[in-house]
């Protein structure tokens, strides 16, 4: 593929990058992004990639935006509260980027209809940007069975967390976490509150992530657990290896279908 005068112009900035050039660019515009939740991660996540000139962005949220979402989900306004997700981002992403293609999926992601999602545009990466850890631990075991690349993330208060999975190359979710934990066990967004400038870095940072790995410049957060915490402004690089009992991905998985 060749890019057009106008695609020149509109991502000089990128292929002015060392490792991405003209090149890069295309593999940015010949790829396909599933993007799962567009709430607070969501938010900078789908603006970025959609600006870098992501060809195809499939966007997951079965949820409507409620005035609440406003304070950290920049990608919806008040004149969309009440509206599915998915759609309110679909029409934000054309109007930043007429180019690319927005698909729509107004529905959560659960163990019946995720891999038809995946497979459905043959996603090259998956981005985890759900609230909640049923979700997660589907998008880690959906994405190890299915062989496709994800960036994970979780952020509450003022701290959140990265890594990446590719597959054949390190560690998953679930080599780290292994186990949902309990209702009640671990404090979410709605006990404790979250800022949404912190959703805002980790999303950012996931975006960063799927930029690096389709055109293949930098190190992916793969056997590596980032940190952030927004009150003390540090982040915090934490190795961890593949677990051979990990029950998904390790030497004798118990899970072998979703």
């Amino acid at each position: 593929m060749k890019l057009t005068v106008e695609q020149r112009d509109r991502y000089a900035r990128n292929m002015a990058l060392a490792g991405i050039g003209e090149e890069g660019q295309r593999k940015l515009w010949e790829s396909k992004v599933l993007l799962i939740g567009a709430g607070g991660l969501g938010s900078p996540i789908a603006l970025y990639l959609a600006a870098a000139g992501v060809g195809t962005l499939g966007i997951v949220d079965g949820d409507v935006v409620d005035v609440s979402n406003l304070q950290r989900q920049i990608l919806h306004s008040e004149q969309v509260v009440g509206t599915e997700k998915a759609l309110s981002a679909q029409r934000r992403l054309q109007e930043l980027n007429g180019g690319i293609t927005v698909v729509p999926y107004c529905e959560e992601v659960t163990r019946s209809n995720i891999a038809d999602i995946i497979n459905d545009k043959d996603y090259d990466f998956i981005i985890d940007g759900t609230d909640n850890f049923s979700a997660k631990f589907l998008i880690n075991d959906a994405c190890v069975l299915l062989q496709k690349p994800f960036s994970h993330a979780g952020v509450v208060a003022y701290h959140g967390q990265v890594l990446t999975y590719v597959p054949g190359q390190g560690p998953c979710y679930r080599c780290i976490f292994e186990e949902e934990p309990a209702p009640g066990d671990v404090p979410t967004a709605k006990d404790v509150g979250i800022l949404g400038a912190a959703a805002g870095t980790i999303g950012t940072i996931q975006a960063t992530e799927a930029i690096k790995y389709i055109t293949g410049v930098g190190e992916l957060l793969t056997g590596t657990l980032l940190t952030y915490d927004a009150l003390t402004m540090t982040f915090r690089k934490v190795p961890f290896p593949q677990n051979p009992d990990c029950a998904v991905c390790g030497d004798h998985p118990t899970i072998t279908a979703l």
